[in-house]
C-alpha cells in the first residue's frame, strides 16, 4: 500500500532547470569556461553548489566558493518565474483523497527551497502542501548519496516499501534509489535512457503522463477508480 511520495524540487515540481542553466552559463563564462545544455547536465544538474565548484572551478578558495554560490542562488531568485509542472495538482489532489503523504527533498538551499514552494504556492503562512522539506545543507552528504531520502523516510516514519520517489536527474535518482525507493524519473532535463540507466522505475513526461496513471492504477488502486 502507497503510503508516502517524495518529490525532488527543481525539474520536478516546476521545470527551474532552464533558469538555472542560463545563470550558470552566465556566471562561469567570467572565468572564461563557455558551458553547453550537455556540460550543464554532466557537470552540474542535480548536485549541491559545494560540489559543482569543487570540481567545476577548483581554484576558487572556500570563501570565494561561497561568495559565488550565494551569488548565483541570489540571481535564481531574482529570476525565478515558476509554474507547477503540468499534472501537478491533479496528483496531491489524488494523494490528499488517499491520504498520502508528502515530502519534498532537495539539494537546493534552503532561501532557494522556500522561495520556490512559495512562489508555487505550495507553501503559505497558513498551509503546506508538504509534511516535510528535506534539505541537502542540513545533511553530511547530499543527493546522490541516498542520505537524503533516508532522512525523509526517517521523519514520515514510513517504510522504503511504502513509499516512492520522483526525480529528474541521474543524481536525484540514484539517490532515491539507494534509499531503496521505487523511482519514478521525470523527463524535463534527461531522457527516458539516462534515467532508466541510473534506476528509475519507469519515466514520464509529466504528471500528466497516461503511464504514470496507469502505473498507479496496476500497482496501487487496483480495485478503485480515479
Amino acid at each position: 500500500m502507497l503510503q508516502a511520495i517524495l518529490f525532488d524540487l527543481d525539474g520536478t515540481l516546476t521545470h527551474s532547470d532552464r533558469i538555472h542553466f542560463s545563470i550558470w552559463q552566465t556566471l562561469l563564462s567570467d572565468h572564461e569556461l563557455f558551458i553547453d545544455l550537455d556540460f550543464y547536465k554532466y557537470h552540474i544538474s542535480g548536485n549541491t553548489n559545494v560540489t559543482i565548484l569543487r570540481d567545476v572551478l577548483p581554484h576558487l578558495s572556500p570563501n570565494e566558493a561561497l561568495q559565488f554560490a550565494q551569488n548565483k542562488e541570489r540571481l535564481f531568485r531574482e529570476m525565478v518565474n515558476l509554474e507547477r509542472l503540468p499534472g501537478l495538482d491533479r496528483l496531491l489532489a489524488w494523494c490528499r483523497s488517499r491520504h498520502i503523504r508528502r515530502g519534498v527533498v532537495t539539494n537546493a538551499p534552503r532561501a532557494n527551497a522556500e522561495h520556490m514552494l512559495k512562489t508555487l504556492g505550495l507553501m503559505t503562512d497558513h498551509d503546506r502542501e508538504f509534511e516535510t522539506v528535506v534539505l541537502a545543507e542540513d545533511l553530511p552528504r547530499g543527493k546522490p548519496d541516498p542520505d537524503p531520502y533516508l532522512e525523509g523516510l526517517r521523519r514520515l516514519e514510513i517504510a522504503p516499501e511504502a513509499t516512492i520517489a520522483f526525480e529528474d536527474t541521474p543524481t536525484g535518482v540514484r539517490s532515491a534509489v539507494g534509499a531503496k525507493l521505487r523511482t519514478i524519473g521525470v523527463r524535463t532535463t534527461y531522457g527516458e535512457a539516462e534515467l532508466a540507466a541510473a534506476g528509475a522505475t519507469l519515466t514520464i513526461q509529466d504528471f500528466d503522463d497516461p503511464v504514470l496513471w496507469s502505473w498507479l492504477q496496476a500497482n496501487f488502486v487496483r480495485s478503485a477508480s480515479f
